[in-house]
């Protein structure tokens, strides 16, 4: 039946996988609408469970996955090929760059550039410190480089770095299920492997729905300083109509045209907005809190890596840590996809190194200058932003109310609105990108199919955001805290299947072609590959291999 359906709409998917999810969606979305207050006693009870029960499960998971991405990359595995031996880089360093922090956390950087660091510096994670004081910045600091450093990036990093592995190595279609595919075999193309990717969709499309609703939230706050535009539920539903129409035009453009200079373009203003927060605030402050800062990450990364709050209890990681990490590995499948898809060519050891390093100094030069200026305004000058951000609950607006402390505050907050929604059109159209990869297992799918999963992660978003009688935030948070569990789970078992993978090939003689290692031999053509004229291998096919659709999918 649904491969009937699938060629009657003219689709190139696994109609299985497309219509589990798409019907999934839709149970989700009348749900949310039709018993709202069903919805929220489900989530906020189940999200409390997790919470109290399971957060340092989430702690230690994704310190080991840091600690694992260290471990593979400086190990002799670091020097296998994402690809065939001879493949290189389809795209330069900077451009490679742009794309995987747009796609990342470019919209979060945003969103909680001021918010979280005046957030820590008013109110202490660990309560033993002053509040308002050097010692309460340093603290803050701390933390909010461990929410958005290296740890951010090791979710994306670890499955990243499976699927490039398994897709160009192996020859394995684009779908989570292809990591799993030394642990339960061919078994990835059968009722397992489609439940696998069912969740992969779901989890993707509920993340990018958080992300997609935060980014409404603060636009919908900036409209409100500028042009005195309600912050209301209404107001959100247009601006998501509006944004996710740019991230379809976006869609329909392609990668190289749509994803690639709006990434390019975006990191420009980015950038543009960050090198003007250093030269028209206190440029010697910050130039030396940089710098200190870095130290304060370094010192502070290792205890914050194993921290449960053990003795204080008091919840607060529950609200912060566990969120964050929640929602992360939710849409990871969709980063690492993306990533995997922009990262063809690279060694292992590049690309964990560039996906670790270069998104997290970064991080740390953004939220040193914006956290910084934050607290020199709180103790140097005439203050306002603990009032806004912490008594008066408005994270949306914490940047906008830092920006109007500083000249031209009207143009920059005009350029911080560009920058948030072309962000979101990043996210979205490259997660419309993924999803569909993720049931076709495929890059060339239809157009149509694209768009369609654009619309829906939108619905989505607007469904979280609005049809629950929580507030916006706190609706988003505890959608994605339940959802983010199973994934988890996925990542651990990701990295036996990685490490499986590697020392099978190795002992077959394949890992090290070109590496001038005795014994080195050449590898096999992949399920799904061609053999070139040369014998290499030309790369899978979208209609053939472990993944291929057929009548089973009925």
């Amino acid at each position: 039946m649904f491969a009937y359906l699938a060629r009657i709409l003219g689709l190139r998917t696994n109609p299985v996988i497309f219509f589990a999810s798409a019907a999934l969606t839709l149970i989700f979305v009348l749900w949310s609408i039709l018993s709202t207050s069903t919805v929220d006693l489900v989530f906020g009870a189940t999200s409390g469970w997790i919470l109290s029960r399971l957060g340092w499960f989430y702690i230690l998971g994704v310190t080991t996955f840091l600690v694992f991405l260290v471990w593979i990359a400086l190990s002799r595995f670091g020097r296998v090929r994402l690809g065939d031996q001879d493949s290189r880089p389809e795209y330069t360093n900077l451009a490679w760059f742009c794309m995987l922090f747009a796609a990342g956390i470019g919209s979060i950087l945003m969103f909680w550039g001021v918010a979280e660091p005046i957030s820590h510096f008013a109110e202490p994670p660990q309560r033993n410190v002053e509040p308002e004081s050097v010692e309460a910045a340093q603290q803050a600091l701390g933390f909010t480089l461990y929410h958005f450093g290296l740890h951010t990036w090791t979710i994306f990093c670890l499955p990243g770095l499976a699927f490039a592995y398994f897709v160009y190595r192996k020859g394995l279609p684009f779908r989570v299920s292809s990591i799993f595919h030394p642990l339960i075999g061919e078994r990835i193309n059968g009722p397992l492997g489609r439940t696998i990717d069912v969740i992969a969709v779901l989890g993707t499309l509920f993340g990018v729905a958080v992300t997609i609703g935060l980014g409404t939230m603060q636009i919908n706050s900036g409209l409100n300083v500028l042009f005195g535009v309600e912050e209301s539920r209404l107001n959100q539903v247009i601006l998501i109509a509006v944004v996710t129409t740019i991230a379809v035009i976006s869609v329909v453009s392609g990668l190289d045209i749509g994803i690639k200079w709006l990434s390019q373009i975006n990191i420009v203003l980015a950038v543009g907005l960050l090198v003007f927060v250093f030269l028209a605030g206190s440029s010697l402050f910050l130039a030396r809190g940089v710098i200190e800062t870095t130290g304060v990450y370094l010192s502070w990364l290792v205890p914050l890596s194993f921290w449960n709050d053990t003795f204080g209890n008091t919840g607060w990681q529950g609200t912060w840590t566990v969120f964050y990490w929640a929602w992360t590995i939710t849409w990871s499948p969709f980063v690492g996809i993306f990533i995997a898809r922009i990262s063809k060519g690279r060694t292992i050891r590049e690309f964990v190194i560039g996906v670790l390093a270069l998104p997290t100094a970064f991080s740390i030069v953004w939220f040193s200058v914006f956290g910084l200026s934050s607290f020199d305004i709180e103790l140097n000058q005439d203050g306002g932003l603990v009032q806004e951000v912490v008594v008066d609950q408005d994270i949306p607006g914490a940047l906008f109310a830092f920006l109007a402390n500083y000249p031209f505050a009207t143009v920059a907050s005009v350029l911080s609105i560009v920058i948030v929604i072309i962000f979101f059109t990043t996210s979205s159209d490259s997660a419309s990108l993924v999803v569909d990869m993720l049931c076709s297992g495929s890059v060339t799918g239809p157009t149509r199919q694209r768009v369609f999963w654009g619309v829906t992660e939108g619905v989505v978003a607007a469904t979280v955001l609005t049809a629950t009688g929580k507030t916006g935030l706190d609706a988003l948070s505890e959608t994605i805290i339940v959802f983010g569990l199973p994934f988890f789970v996925i990542a651990f078992l990701m990295m036996f299947a990685l490490v499986r993978s590697l020392r099978q090939e190795e002992l077959a003689g394949t890992a090290y072609r070109g590496a001038n290692l005795p014994g080195a031999a050449e590898p096999p053509v992949a399920p799904g590959e061609d053999a070139g004229a040369d014998g290499s291998a030309t790369g899978p096919e979208p209609s053939s291999g472990p993944g291929r659709t057929s009548e089973r999918d009925d």
